[in-house]
């Protein structure tokens, strides 16, 4: 039986390491333009859903309105280039400093609150961002939308956009998977996850719990704005509705939860599970809301027969293959013969 914890723990780096390649082979093995932007269009539901998994995965804390800072991140790069004339990549970077310093005081008032009332208050904070800028129609475009600059230029084609930008996504996930794993093993992360079993006992003990939430919570900001703002240069076209949908924050939610929130890949595999759900289900019905009904089958499903996500239920199984620990020492007759003492023996 110890052979199969052994070989388990040898698995993982390999698998690892099978993850990175095919990743980094998709763009090649894709047949056509089309299952290129669909993995392009999964891998950044990923890097969003491994960036509300900052907050939801170590806090606790459902939130619906993560849209909301993938929406100000988009149009804050798409600002900083057309009114400011910034490089594009700078722009990025800028546009999510800036969201996650506006988080701050949406992260003060809004962790003051804590289940079904913090729920309600990241939907809040959708439905404002999306009135205000269906609105502001002289600076976000309104309803009419708001055209973004692409970086490479009109000249590159699209198959080739889309490879660029599906490895751009690749490397900001892989970033944001390396932060969340150093903040797991860390003692910021410990106090986390203290805030998520039991947040009243957590503070007793002295952890400063609404500190730690509240940078858990602008961490997570930031890595929404640069998904939402990296989406944006691939895309190059935003649209207020779509930016701000209480849908695409259920969407996060979804992934999370079907991956496992508590574990490292547990968003990313929700992001290529659902991710590709939502195109087939779009592609077969169209333009209906059919495929909102069976998403909203696979989450009924999720919730009823795997609550902690696919990982943690195969981990759970696989940690019954491992021997069960006893407190009594099995030893043959031969053994407790080769440890008697001469003078035992002589007797």
């Amino acid at each position: 039986m110890r052979s199969v914890s052994d070989l388990l723990r040898r698995i993982r780096p390999i698998g690892l390491l099978v993850l990175i390649a095919l990743v980094l082979a998709f763009p090649q093995l894709a047949p056509d333009a089309f299952i290129l932007s669909v993995g392009v269009v999964i891998m950044s539901y990923a890097v969003l859903a491994t960036s509300w998994n900052f907050v939801g995965g170590f806090t606790g804390y459902i939130s619906l309105g993560h849209a909301a800072y993938s929406g100000l991140g988009g149009y804050a790069t798409a600002l900083l280039i057309t009114r400011a004339d910034l490089n594009p990549w700078l722009a990025l970077l800028i546009g999510a400093v800036l969201v996650a310093a506006l988080a701050i005081p949406i992260g003060i008032a809004s962790l003051r609150v804590r289940g079904a009332s913090f729920v309600i208050v990241s939907i809040a904070l959708v439905l404002i961002t999306l009135l205000v800028f269906q609105s502001w129609g002289s600076v976000t475009g309104g309803s009419h939308g708001l055209r973004v600059p692409r970086p490479f230029g009109e000249d590159v084609l699209r198959p080739e956009q889309h490879e660029r930008f599906f490895y751009l996504h690749a490397a900001l996930l892989a970033i944001a998977l390396l932060c969340w794993w150093i903040t797991d093993r860390s003692r910021f992360g410990a106090g986390l996850k203290a805030i998520r079993e039991d947040e009243d006992k957590a503070q007793s003990l002295g952890v400063p719990t609404f500190a730690y939430k509240l940078v858990a919570f602008v961490i997570s900001a930031l890595f929404t704005a640069l998904g939402g703002g990296l989406y944006a240069l691939w895309f190059g076209f935003l649209d207020p509705v779509f930016q701000f949908s209480i849908l695409a924050g259920s969407y996060l939610v979804l992934m999370s939860l079907l991956g496992g929130i508590r574990s490292l890949f547990g968003p990313l595999l929700g992001a290529v599970v659902v991710g590709y759900a939502v195109e087939f289900f779009k592609n077969q019905y169209g333009d209906t809301q059919l495929h909102l009904v069976a998403l909203g089958v696979l989450l009924a499903a999720v919730v009823l027969f795997m609550p902690d996500g696919i990982i943690p239920a195969v981990g759970a199984q696989l940690r019954k293959l491992r021997p069960q620990a006893t407190s009594i020492r099995e030893i043959s007759q031969a053994d407790l013969a080769a440890q008697r003492t001469p003078e035992e023996a002589a007797r």
